[in-house]
């Protein structure tokens, strides 16, 4: 499997270079530029601009004009062309013919005029590649993707570059760090870390338009998220008239899957709204095995463990919106949202073998669970915006509330026996409910405004979230009996208050400058009840950011950019309580975490809008290390907790590169090297890791006749820290097949993700008296089939689209820092 790997991401690798060495020994010398006004002979951006041959019409090269208006083609071999400018809503305009002797060919301006007849014959036939990168943010383009279909929303992060999820620990990276706002449009998920990675592993991607990567947010955002902010944005109305689409899925990974959505949109004069519904049915499985050696008083004792669990889940979510158009200038909105997820475990199993350290047995045990749960959540928001003027000065108001309310359950039966076989003891039956319930309140005013040469931009957001976790634990002597001694009651409040300025202008034509400070007080108090522990904490800090970027030439861009964030505990981590998962097996939360402050670097060059490279540098003060293991070794037992290490440094190396290899061939190739340097003490013990890393992902997408085209894709991870775990690489190839149907209103995909089964998680940690080797499998490996439909009217563009207020706020809940 892994000579197929190595040469599976050999080959993707060796088109790009390949390709790109072609084009450095053969390329022509002429240049066509130019520049497209509208009808008020104002610039027009992000026109369509086609170069074609002279002498058949046929397409040479086609871009989009720039923000200004303005359009460059280079490498043009000599001959003789015209352009064709094309625009939805517009009449397309030709060129004249013009000749081309490897010179700069500067054309007139072409001014477009309406064309409001042609609308209803228009179809918009451009295709976003899968990866697109933008000035301040890459954009994975869900929709597009045919191996994408049928997926969830954690197998598309998998794909997306520079974000590596952890599977074994339930936790997501990017760029190699911890602490990554996860928001689903523009709100950010308030659960656990556990939480947050079942809901988007039951949240299917035929319900995602794309997916947001911000590595390095101005004041304007939130201060929270150390390593980003990654933003799905879920499917919303597109047009005008009434339209909709079906979706309807179903997979196998050694047990099925099935998922079926739906959406409805209007759009008539002042109104527009939407409903969506979805449902996701799962059955999968997750084994684990650790091997773990624990020294205590000159004998070391081995734990040998094999876990086997079978998962069923079902998610089913609404969405609902509308948005009234009081004036042209002014705008209502309201959205509505929520979801139903249950999850269980009919049958999970752990048998354990403890040696001694000459391998003989000492005894065993067998551990059968029974878990599961169910969340409810109901989100609403009300909204504003309103246009002063047609210059960009503008005000918009946000109101949020958010509900979370869930329960998770437990049952454990162990059973202990000697080296012989032989009953050792009384079995050991321990069951635990933990209800929790979260409360969000958000209010939210922004203000932008032209000012000098430039926008102005201030804003004020307060928060209020109030957390209330019970864990009830019971043993089973005659009845069951409650455990005071391990129940526990735990109650969070958090209100953050801030204020925002923000200023961006222009020093000269070539270069432009952001600048702008966010100030932040925090109040927060942490209370269990149960063992009458409080933790009271108020602080104000202040978070500047600077962006400046400088146009070198026509094809060169460099953009530089600083700003220092926060990462406030999640909420279950800051519980005391013990969490058991095996009678030698724990969680334990920490409730003296502090905050970690993070000052980002970020250094970005794009080349032609075509190869992007990101220079990255931050350092992290009191980092928050989650699923660290402690051993109490007296006891034999070992558990995993969360707390402060001094400092860490990251560097990280981006490229990002699309090769249109042929017409028909595209490659979209991303490659992130990290460099992760832990410096703390940790168990009264220095702690220093040294850690390089890199990620590799490359997508072909192959467009056939007939309405046929079909994907190939795979992503490679190599060795890395995480934690104190060090784990082995990782990688997966996927391939999908697509086809048109009905008139291109509908289509069928089928795909396979992980061909090879090679996404598995294996790791190790070895520090001090702690020695674990880990290693663990789930249903990668999928085979997918998906129909889609769309009816109605698809063609014209209308929906304006909104973040709401408490896009900060929802990840903590879900465990995030």
């Amino acid at each position: 499997m892994k000579f197929f790997t190595n040469l599976t991401v050999a080959l993707l690798l060796g088109a790009s270079f390949a390709h790109a060495q072609t084009s450095l020994n053969l390329s022509p010398t002429g240049k066509v530029s130019g520049e497209i006004l509208d009808e008020k002979a104002k610039p027009f951006p992000f026109v369509n601009v086609l170069l074609l041959n002279a002498k058949d019409s046929t397409l040479n090269k086609g871009l989009a004009a720039d923000e200004n208006g303005k359009f460059l083609f280079e490498q043009v071999a000599e001959g003789q062309y015209l352009t064709l400018v094309s625009m939805v809503g517009y009449r397309k305009e030709y060129s004249k013919l013009f000749k081309v002797e490897n010179t700069s060919v500067t054309l007139p301006a072409t001014n477009l005029q309406a064309d409001i007849q042609s609308l209803s014959e228009v179809t918009v036939v451009a295709k976003k590649p899968f990866i697109e990168q933008q000035i301040d943010r890459t954009v994975v383009n869900v929709e597009n993707s045919i191996v994408s279909a049928g997926a969830t929303a954690l197998e598309v992060l998998e794909r997306a570059p520079g974000v590596t999820v952890d599977q074994q620990n339930d936790q997501l990276k990017l760029r190699g760090k911890e602490g990554v706002i996860v928001q689903i449009d523009g709100k950010q998920t308030f659960l656990s870390q556990q939480e947050l990675m079942t809901l988007l592993r039951n949240t299917p991607s035929d319900n995602i338009e794309k997916i947001e990567l911000i590595t390095n947010p101005s004041a304007k955002y939130d201060a929270a998220g150390n390593s980003g902010i990654i933003n799905i944005k879920m499917k919303r109305n597109k047009s005008y008239g009434t339209n909709g689409n079906v979706n309807l899925g179903g997979g196998y990974a050694k047990y099925g899957r099935g998922n079926a959505t739906a959406t409805i949109n209007h759009r008539a004069g002042k109104l527009s709204s939407f409903i969506s519904a979805g449902a996701f049915l799962n059955k999968g499985f997750n084994n684990n095995s650790i091997y773990r050696k624990i020294p205590f008083e000159d004998k070391v004792t081995i734990f040998d463990q094999r876990t086997e669990r079978i998962n069923k889940s079902e998610y089913y979510n609404v969405r609902a919106g509308l948005d009234y158009f009081v004036t042209n200038k002014t705008t209502v909105g309201v959205l509505v949202s929520g979801f139903r997820s249950e999850f269980s475990n009919p049958f999970g199993q752990t048998n354990t073998r403890i040696l001694n350290e000459d391998l003989s047995l000492q005894r065993t045990f067998r551990t059968n669970v029974s878990n599961g749960g169910k969340q409810n959540n109901i989100s609403t928001n009300i909204n504003l915006k309103h246009q002063f003027d047609d210059k960009g000065k503008e005000l918009t108001f946000d109101a949020d509330y958010v509900n979370y309310n869930g329960n998770n359950r437990s049952e454990l039966d162990t059973r202990y026996a000697k080296s012989n076989g032989e009953q050792d003891g009384n079995p050991e039956q321990v069951r635990n409910n933990m209800p929790s319930n979260i409360n969000i309140g958000v209010a939210k005013l922004d203000y932008t405004q032209p000012l000098w040469k430039g926008k102005f931009e201030t804003g004020l957001k307060a928060s209020y979230v109030a957390s209330d976790n019970n864990m009830i634990f019971e043993t089973k002597l005659d009845d069951w009996t409650l455990d005071p001694t391990r129940s526990n009651q735990f109650k969070y409040t958090e209100n953050v208050n801030a204020a925002y300025l923000n200023y961006s202008g222009s020093i000269s034509k070539k270069v432009k400058y952001q600048l702008g400070v966010r100030g932040e007080h925090t109040h927060s108090i942490g209370n269990s009840v149960t063992l009458n522990q409080k933790r009271d904490r108020n602080y104000v800090n202040l978070f500047p950011s600077v962006f400046l970027s400088n146009q070198l030439d026509t094809n060169n861009v460099i953009n530089l950019s600083y700003s220092r964030r926060i990462d406030r505990p999640n909420y279950q981590s800051l519980n005391p309580f013990e969490f058991y998962l095996d009678p030698y097996t724990f969680q334990r939360g920490n409730p003296n975490l502090k905050p970690q402050y993070t000052n980002s670097f970020q250094l970005v060059h794009f080349y032609k809008n075509f190869l992007n490279t990101t220079l990255a540098y931050s350092r992290i003060k009191d980092m928050i290390a989650g699923e660290l293991p402690q051993q109490i070794a007296s006891e034999n037992k070992t558990f995993v907790t969360s707390d402060n290490l001094d400092n860490q440094d990251n560097f990280s190396l981006t490229f990002s590169v699309p090769i249109p290899i042929r017409k028909w061939w595209t490659l979209q190739t991303n490659f992130t090297g990290v460099y992760n340097h832990y410096n703390s003490i940790y168990l009264e013990e220095k702690l220093e890791i040294k850690q390089a890393s890199w990620n590799m992902y490359a997508n072909n997408q192959f467009t056939m006749k007939k309405g046929w085209s079909a994907e190939i894709s795979g992503w490679y991870n190599s060795r890395a820290f995480y934690g104190l775990y060090a784990a082995r690489p990782m990688g997966m190839l996927n391939a999908g097949l697509q086809k048109s149907i009905w008139k291109k209103k509908g289509s069928l995909r089928l795909n396979v993700n992980d061909i090879f089964w090679t996404n598995r998680f294996r790791g190790r940690a070895l520090y001090k008296d702690i020695d674990f080797d880990v290693r663990s499998e789930w249903p990668s490996r999928q085979f997918r089939l998906t129909f889609t439909y769309s009816f109605g009217n698809q063609n014209v563009k209308g929906a304006r689209q909104r973040n709401t207020g408490s896009d900060d706020l929802q990840k903590r809940a879900n465990g995030g820092s």
